[in-house]
Parts: structure tokens; C-alpha cells; sequence
């Protein structure tokens, strides 16, 4: 991606910042590139998001108005060349929910409980015009992805996905067909930044969310608990999920079959988002998150509503061994694709 370094020059020659020092932040799983600028004591955040893959700038820029508006804090807009994919960010420092309770464990309650308080305030306000509204059979095909990327390049015969894109969508009609609410999608703890200075929800800095859409009230809070990276303590997954429940009104019987189904379609679609990301992107690491997901995926599927959908999901998905993820890392190119 050399090439775009004239475009991003250009940019920040417009917006003051092209003698800034610049270092490279951790990126993702897409092709977004990210950059921490530093001019004096002044810092900011450069995004580089190329045009024309899965993540739109604009979308991220018009999520971004939307969020502030409801006094949350995702980073300010300080500049942008939405057709070239380029953005200056607000720098909202280090505080990475995820590095902070590495550091202190005892922060992970008070921090998860904030991150639930953000969602029960973002799903009390009405989403912005236009979003996506994806039916329950649309999100059980998503969650196929498991049988058509993962078990194949697992076991070589690709299973018949059918049977469990049946399941999960009656799972998904009966237990999780509520009115639908905005989703951020990606809200886990490697997106959370801790903001002290700041007052209430606005205390969660919010990243990676341009892909929001209408979804479920319970997929954001299934994305922040069974974090696909890191593990969270049964016990805070359990007072979250009630934090949740009692402040937006729901029975937590028929919440907790909502949860477990979302659980599943999630953790499914992420064994073929991991896959493919080895053996399409050449980024194999991604793999070493598998059994993780995997144990979630167990998780859920033992909730006593979801029965039926659990002999569909286990009769084809092969366990995620260290040989049979060595039989899919073999088969991942050496080098990353961008």
C-alpha cells in the first residue's frame, strides 16, 4: 500500500499535520491502517481506509455524529477526505479496556459495567435513518460461513450447512426476533478505551464502529462478554448479563435464551471469520482464537432452549484440535494479503 503515501502526504499537508511525528498503531482485521500523530504536545490519530473494501469512511464519520450527539464519546472528527478514505481522529489515548485489566484485574467489573451502561444508553435512543435491518434467516446464512470456510479446510469434505442455517434461524425467530435496536458489532474490550476525565457513559471511548446496523438488543452485549480475545470471568459475564436485563426490562428467562442464541450465531460466524482470515488473508494467528470461540460456542449451544440446534451445529463442525488447526494453518499462504 505504498502507493497511497503521496495521498496521505497531501492530506496531512492540508490539514497542518505533515511534519508531525508519526507511529503506527496496531491495526485490525481489515485494511485499515492507523497512525498516531504527535506535533508538540498536540496528538491526534490518522486513519488510512482505503476506498472500495467491506468498511466505509462515511459511515464511520456519520456513526461517529450519531454517537456524539447521544454523549458518548467516540473520537472527534477532526478532519477527512472521505473519497480518498483518509480521516484525522481525536487521540483518545492508551486506556484500552483490555491493557487496563491485564494490568489491574480488579478494573474488569467496573469497566465491563460502564461498557453495559453505554449500551443500555445507546439502545434508548432511536437509530439513525438508513441502517441495514438483516431478517432472521439472513443472520443464520451469515452463520454458515462455519461450514462452507471452517470445517472444510478442517476436515476436506465440506458438510451440507442446511440443516443448522434451519436451526439457528427457528432459534432465531423464536428467542431473538425482538424489535431491532443499533448495534455497534466489534464492541469488545480491544475497542473500549477507559476516558477518567470524562463523566458517566462518556467515560467509553468507542472505536471501530462503522459497520453498525440494526441488529438485536443482546448481540453487542454476547460481542463484550464472549470476547473472541480475551477470556471475561463467568462470574462478571453472569452480573453483566442481569446489569443488562433489569435496566432494559427484560424477563431474564427469555433473555438468556435471547443471549445464548446470539451467542451462536456469533461464534459461528467468527470460526469462519477466523479461518478465512488465515487461509484467504494469510494472517494464520487468527487460529489461535479459535478454541475460544469454540468453548463459547459450547456454551451457548448447552442452554436447555437450544437443543435442536445444537445436534445440527455438532453433527458437522469438527472440534477445533490442535491437529485440525494445524491441517488448516498448513494450508494458509505465508504472507499476508491486504
Amino acid at each position: 500500500m505504498a502507493d497511497r503515501e503521496p495521498l496521505i502526504a497531501a492530506f496531512l499537508g492540508l490539514t497542518g499535520w505533515e511534519k508531525a511525528e508519526r507511529r503506527h498503531l496496531a491495526g485490525d482485521a481489515s485494511d485499515r491502517r492507523y497512525w498516531r500523530l504527535t506535533r508538540g504536545t498536540d496528538s491526534a490519530v490518522l486513519m488510512d481506509n482505503p476506498p472500495g473494501g467491506a468498511d466505509d469512511p462515511a459511515a464511520f464519520a456519520a456513526m461517529a455524529r450519531h454517537l456524539s450527539a447521544l454523549g458518548l464519546s467516540p473520537p472527534r472528527l477532526i478532519a477527512a477526505d472521505l473519497a480518498q478514505g483518509l480521516l484525522l481522529l481525536e487521540d483518545l489515548g492508551d486506556g484500552l479496556f483490555a491493557r487496563l485489566i491485564a494490568a489491574d484485574p480488579s478494573q474488569e467489573e467496573p469497566l465491563y459495567a460502564a461498557a453495559v451502561d453505554v449500551l443500555v444508553q445507546l439502545q434508548a435512543a432511536p437509530p439513525p435513518p438508513g441502517l441495514p435491518n438483516l431478517s432472521a434467516q439472513d443472520w443464520a446464512e451469515a452463520a454458515a460461513i462455519a461450514f462452507t470456510i471452517y470445517a472444510p479446510a478442517a476436515t476436506g469434505q465440506p458438510p451440507d450447512p442446511g440443516p443448522v442455517t434451519r436451526a439457528l434461524a427457528l432459534a432465531l425467530q423464536t428467542h431473538a426476533d425482538s424489535p431491532r435496536t443499533l448495534i455497534l458489532r466489534d464492541y469488545h474490550a480491544e475497542n473500549l478505551l477507559w476516558l477518567p476525565d470524562r463523566q458517566g457513559t462518556a467515560r467509553v471511548g468507542l472505536l471501530d464502529f462503522q459497520l453498525g446496523q440494526l441488529g438485536q438488543p443482546g448481540y453487542d452485549l454476547v460481542s463484550l462478554l464472549q470476547d473472541a480475545r480475551r477470556d471475561v470471568s463467568p462470574a462478571i459475564e453472569s452480573r453483566m448479563i442481569d446489569r443488562f436485563a433489569a435496566a432494559t426490562g427484560w424477563d431474564s428467562e427469555a433473555f438468556s435464551a435471547h443471549y445464548a442464541t446470539l451467542g451462536v450465531q456469533r461464534a459461528l460466524r467468527i470460526l469462519g471469520i477466523f479461518a478465512r482470515l488465515g487461509l484467504v488473508a494469510g494472517k494464520p494467528g487468527y487460529l489461535r482464537l479459535i478454541p475460544r470461540v469454540w468453548r463459547q460456542l459450547q456454551q451457548n449451544l448447552a442452554h436447555p432452549a437450544l437443543t435442536d440446534l445444537r445436534a445440527a451445529c455438532l453433527r458437522d463442525l469438527p472440534e477445533p484440535t490442535p491437529a485440525t488447526l494445524g491441517r488448516i494453518e498448513a494450508q494458509c499462504p505465508t504472507s499476508p494479503s491486504r
